[in-house]
């Protein structure tokens, strides 16, 4: 196991909040930024380290700590710019090329490893946050082929501090993943909301548990589903061209026939796919290896996860 790294989080809503309090429960050195006065405050009086952006960076830089950008896509590049050297960095960011382009282009000194942590509620603010809110939650770190392996396993390692385990993969895959299941969901359960609404008084008050589990996430602050959903365009219009030829062919067939079979058992079969899960295998990956990244990639791919990490090697579970 390398040396216990330090945390700076830049960003203290939900996520941002929770991913510090999951270290500093960890028993890592932590502090954060914010730009909200209103999280700032919250931390602070809650015990926790909160600096002004420059302070927090040249300390994360001095330190060598690791740095977690967790803040919505549109404010990324405001940090990117205030990156000092080539500090070791991270980020929990809902989409992960776009990122990665941003990097690229304003930061390219930064050591970065792509991470996305597959946890959150519809609440929002540092008072929203919890030290548990990734307890056995999938948390994406991307393994590029040019990955920092340094900070790869940094990033990994912060992930299972926090009792998440890791999901290796590449930032286009993520996204394309993501589309599916967070970003179509966000945008099928603001129409739902709002078809639902358009049925008047009777219709709402007659709502019940599926109108509500398939509204829930409606309810999220809406500036930063458009953040997370626009920032995807490319891939959210993929998942959304599937889901209305879905919508299509049901309704086609709901005109002609009277029937719903085939949508509805497919829909079924789908869920079953989720709740049952495969029986998994143990397998190590030694993240030395020259073909390391591959293999991670691999795993991801099969449905696969990282549970613990010794030095280099890492101990998975694979179907």
């Amino acid at each position: 196991m390398s040396a216990v790294r330090s945390v700076c989080v830049v960003g203290l809503g939900l996520i941002g909040g929770s991913v510090l309090r999951a270290a500093a429960a960890a028993g890592r050195v932590t502090w954060g930024a914010t730009a909200s006065t209103a999280d700032a405050e919250a931390a602070r009086q809650d015990g926790c380290d909160v600096l002004d952006l420059a302070a927090a960076l040249d300390r994360a830089h001095s330190e060598d700590a690791l740095v977690v950008i967790a803040v919505p896509l549109p404010a990324v590049e405001e940090v990117l710019r205030a990156l000092p050297g080539n500090v070791r960095l991270t980020d929990v960011v809902s989409v992960k090329g776009p990122v990665a382009d941003l990097v690229r282009r304003v930061a390219p000194h930064a050591r970065y490893v792509g991470g996305h942590p597959m946890a959150g509620t519809s609440s929002s603010g540092w008072a929203a946050g919890r030290a548990d809110l990734f307890h056995d939650a999938a948390w994406v770190v991307t393994a590029e082929d040019d990955v920092d392996r340094d900070v790869l396993t940094d990033v990994i390692e912060l992930a299972l501090a926090a009792k998440a385990h890791v999901v290796p993969t590449t930032a286009t895959e993520h996204d394309a993943a993501v589309a599916r299941i967070s970003h179509l969901p966000h945008l099928l359960a603001a129409v739902l909301a709002s078809v639902g609404a358009d049925g008047g008084p009777l219709a709402l008050s007659l709502a019940a548990g599926s109108f509500g589990d398939g509204t829930r996430v409606a309810g999220s602050r809406p500036e930063l589903v458009r953040a997370m959903c626009e920032g995807n365009r490319g891939a959210l219009l993929d998942a959304v061209d599937d889901a209305l030829g879905r919508l299509g062919a049901a309704r086609g067939s709901l005109a002609s026939t009277g029937g719903l079979a085939k949508t509805i058992e497919a829909g079924h079969a789908a869920r079953r796919a989720l709740v049952d899960k495969p029986t998994l295998t143990d397998l190590t990956i030694d993240l030395a290896a020259p073909d390391a990244p591959r293999t991670l990639r691999d795993l991801g791919g099969r449905g696969g996860r990282i549970v613990a990490l010794n030095g280099t090697t890492a101990l998975a579970l694979t179907p």
